[in-house]
């Protein structure tokens, strides 16, 4: 294959899905897999759904409709509000999606009506990262008018943490959403049947004594595909770690001074980012740019260090011995790297 590259090791992936699965299950917390972070790639969903997923979870409804032209037969979360302008190609494509406005949710109805079809939500609820989510004091009154909706019926409620300002999971929140769940099911006489809890950064809460089982499901990326949790980015003993890698190209080597001279302004992107003299270096151009990847999130090989980015190069510093044009350099790569890579036409996908 050409480069840069991609290498995707579907074995592990699913052995670290199958793992998770294993641990939750003694809790009563089922794995719904997000595909998101592979653009909702079939290979993927199909790996996932022979581990023993029996649902998938996306934030893009292109994504999901790139599985289910694939044949992707399980259902599918669409784990960001839908768009109104959207809500057709959702109801056709999704069996849930995570809600949470009203108007929304009753454009969800009519064109689940208009269709004849039945489209089941999740209500989500702020628990203060303030990303998505009804307020509490709110959600009894958003729940009554969705309950009025036709077509439309209430799966459960939800949480979302750590994604925008990095709150943390802990028996606070966790208990008002439990809470809620308790206020829910006596004010309406009924059994919610998910209590979709959150992501990744769950799991120390959920491996932890402070789990008090009111919560039976957490949507799983990063997860299963880098095997840590993704609060402290611990690793999940048995997990695999080194799922993918970032293979890419040296296009020039040579020994080149550390310092810039001339006149100096902010580069193409606004930086000036501060140097050292180091005297002369090894100096390495690699074929892998900000437009393939965010460089933050790569780790280099031991003996090579990045040093800046451009569009099209990422600079690299060598120790050892000159490294040879045309040889291929090995990155790991962490989740917000893989999510830039994988969603650029110029970076090839390897599953292996």
């Amino acid at each position: 294959m050409s480069n840069p590259r991609l290498q995707i090791n579907c074995s592990k992936i699913a052995e670290n899905s199958a793992l998770l699965m294993q641990i939750l299950k003694p809790l009563s917390i089922d794995i719904v897999p997000v595909t998101k972070v592979f653009m909702g790639h079939p290979v993927i969903a199909r790996i996932l759904i022979d581990a023993g997923a029996t649902q998938l979870a996306d934030s893009r409804i292109e994504n999901i409709e790139r599985m289910r032209s694939a044949g992707i037969n399980v259902p599918i979360m669409l784990i960001r509000t839908p768009m109104l302008s959207q809500v057709e190609r959702v109801v056709m494509n999704c069996n849930i999606s995570l809600n949470t406005e009203l108007s929304v949710i009753r454009a969800l109805s009519s064109t689940a009506k208009k269709l004849g079809v039945f489209h089941e939500v999740i209500i989500m609820v702020e628990l203060g990262d303030l990303r998505e989510g009804v307020m509490p004091y709110d959600l009894l009154h958003v729940i009554k008018e969705a309950r009025l909706l036709s077509n439309i019926g209430l799966k459960g409620i939800g949480a979302n943490l750590t994604c925008r300002y990095g709150i943390a999971p802990d028996s606070h929140n966790m208990s008002l959403l439990a809470k809620l769940v308790t206020e829910i099911e006596t004010h309406f006489q009924l059994k919610l049947e998910v209590i979709s809890a959150g992501n990744s950064a769950n799991l120390l809460w959920a491996f932890s004594s402070q789990n008090i089982n009111n919560f039976n499901q957490l949507r799983l990326g990063e997860a299963i595909y880098f095997g840590i949790e993704a609060l402290e980015k611990r690793h999940i003993k048995g997990a695999h770690t080194n799922t993918v890698k970032l293979i890419a190209e040296v296009i020039e080597s040579n020994r080149k001074p550390s310092m810039p001279w001339g006149k100096r302004h902010h580069n193409a992107f606004g930086e000036q980012q501060e140097i050292t003299n180091k005297g002369d270096i090894n100096q390495v151009l690699i074929a892998l740019g900000r437009q393939d990847v965010d460089p933050e999130g790569l780790i280099p090989p031991v003996g090579l260090s990045i040093v800046s980015s451009c569009s099209d190069h990422l600079v690299l510093e060598s120790t050892g011995v000159p490294l040879k044009i045309g040889q291929e350099i090995e990155f790991n790569i962490d989740y917000v790297g893989l999510l830039s890579a994988m969603t650029s036409p110029y970076v090839q996908k390897q599953f292996i």
